[in-house]
């Protein structure tokens, strides 16, 4: 029979285990013997539910696009509709111009589609609405003409003004990303954007274009699952494991060598012999196991950078909120200050988890989650959990209005979680992916090539699967 290791027990690595071994229709007479090495303790990476008080949350990712179909169609095949939650609340804030505001309808991304919304909001101000004005009136020609990639930021800023770039864009893409739209790559970020920015005229007329108007009988943007993004991680290793999957967990994969018609993989327990591999782990790990095999492929992923995030999560009394919250959470944008300090804020954003989320809801409670941490920002690294805390809590009350002490708090950081998608990006992947499919049965998975979310992972691991089959 043959034999496929998995190196790496994330989202990525185990949709690529469930595609070898048949996926939705199940195992056949070519499904291969499958290995799953995962170098911690438990599965799924940063998918991660943890119990607080009285309520399971998640710890990193709390729900999923559902625009994109893979989380979803996976979740179908795994028998788990029934434990599908909707996203409850919409709308979000954006910290500007001393407060907090309601972000405008009709932005794509954070990039305004339509002048008056965004206008009205009072987000950008006079003379951020007259830059706006200009991309109605006279817009800016595009002095690039056609390329295959553009820093987001520096794309919007020509069109639309920095302020736009400075208060909307880089809070929602790059919060995303956790990094800076300054050198972002459009193509794997946002390709509706490169592709109306080089249309002639109006950048957000073209945008418009590019990006359908949303259909009010669509199925919810987000989705959660009751019990926490580790519900789907536990049916994996379930359903996995039913049909034969050796999931190692607490199993480091050290060495990759060559030998006669496939390869052998070097653990601290033994040497595996395998023929085909699927590296879904961190690009520093695959850059690693690949050096002595292709060069070029290891040292493009050497390059990839790395942001850290950290999150906290508290339970509040409703009588410390002062005021009612709107929608599902706020932004902060990268450049404001902290009112009365020349510093800037440590948080990056909070989220209403229990207006967000209808399985969260508590009497008396919100369950609120603060974000820290980007590109370039590491000053929470520095700082133990009880300072974070502190700092965090004493933004929250500037940012909201809050008042008193929460009732309890969690600090969960994630080092290096990030990948940065810069220029050229897809360029990057492009060659990884030739250099490994030269190197015959093997394949590469993960966050740091075609997507950061829960579907983009999911999609990628299929692809890996596919790619040795």
């Amino acid at each position: 029979m043959r034999r496929v290791v998995v190196v790496g027990g994330g989202i990525s690595g185990l949709a690529a285990a469930w595609d070898l071994t048949g996926g939705a229709p199940g195992p056949n007479t070519d499904t291969p013997e499958v290995i799953v090495l995962e170098s911690s303790d438990r599965l799924g990476g940063p998918l991660h539910s943890v119990t607080f008080g009285h309520q399971v949350i998640d710890v990193g990712p709390d729900g999923f696009l559902g625009r994109r179909p893979e989380a979803l169609d996976l979740c179908r095949e795994l028998g788990l509709t029934d434990q599908l939650v909707p996203i409850a609340g919409r709308g979000a804030s954006v910290w500007a111009r001393g407060r907090l505001r309601p972000l405008p309808d009709g932005l794509a991304l954070g990039i305004p589609t339509r002048f008056w919304p965004a206008a009205r909001s009072g987000i950008l101000g006079t003379k951020g609405s007259l830059a706006l004005a200009r991309d109605v009136l006279l817009p800016k020609p595009d002095v690039r003409g056609p390329i295959h990639d553009r820093s987001v930021g520096p794309l919007v800023t020509r069109k639309l003004g920095h302020r736009v770039v400075d208060r909307l864009v880089d809070p929602l893409i790059g919060g995303i990303h956790a990094g800076s739209v300054d050198d972002m790559s459009t193509a794997a970020t946002y390709p509706p954007l490169l592709a109306a920015a080089q249309r002639r005229g109006s950048l957000m007329r073209a945008l418009r274009a590019e990006t359908p108007a949303p259909d009010p009988d669509a199925p919810p943007l987000f989705w959660a699952l009751l019990g926490g993004m580790t519900t789907l991680i536990d049916a994996l290793r379930l359903a996995l494991e039913s049909r034969g999957v050796d999931i190692r967990t607490n199993t480091t994969a050290k060495r990759l060598d060559r030998r006669d018609g496939g390869w052998t993989i070097a653990t601290e327990s033994g040497q595996i012999d395998t023929d085909a591999v699927i590296l879904a782990v961190p690009a520093p790990v695959a850059s690693a196991l690949l050096r002595t095999h292709d060069d070029e492929a290891s040292g493009l992923l050497a390059a990839v950078d790395y942001a850290s995030v950290t999150l906290v999560t508290f339970r509040v009394p409703i009588a410390a909120v002062p005021k009612p919250l709107y929608g599902t959470g706020f932004l902060v944008p990268r450049r404001s200050i902290r009112p009365g300090t020349k510093d800037g804020w440590i948080v990056t954003a909070g989220t209403f988890l229990s207006q967000k989320w209808d399985n969260l809801q508590e009497d008396g409670q919100l369950l609120l989650r603060a974000s820290l941490g980007r590109y370039g920002d590491q000053r929470s690294e520095d700082w133990d959990d009880a300072a974070v805390v502190e700092r965090v809590w004493d933004e929250l009350g500037q940012l909201m209005g809050l008042e008193g002490a929460p009732e309890a708090s969690l600090v969960t950081r994630w080092p290096s979680a990030f990948p940065q998608y810069r220029v050229h990006h897809l360029l990057r992947t492009s060659g990884v992916e030739s250099g490994v499919a030269r190197l015959g049965g093997v394949a590469v998975a993960g966050a740091t090539y075609r997507g950061v979310g829960i579907p983009a992972c999911i999609a990628s691991g299929r692809a890996a699967a596919l790619a040795i089959q």
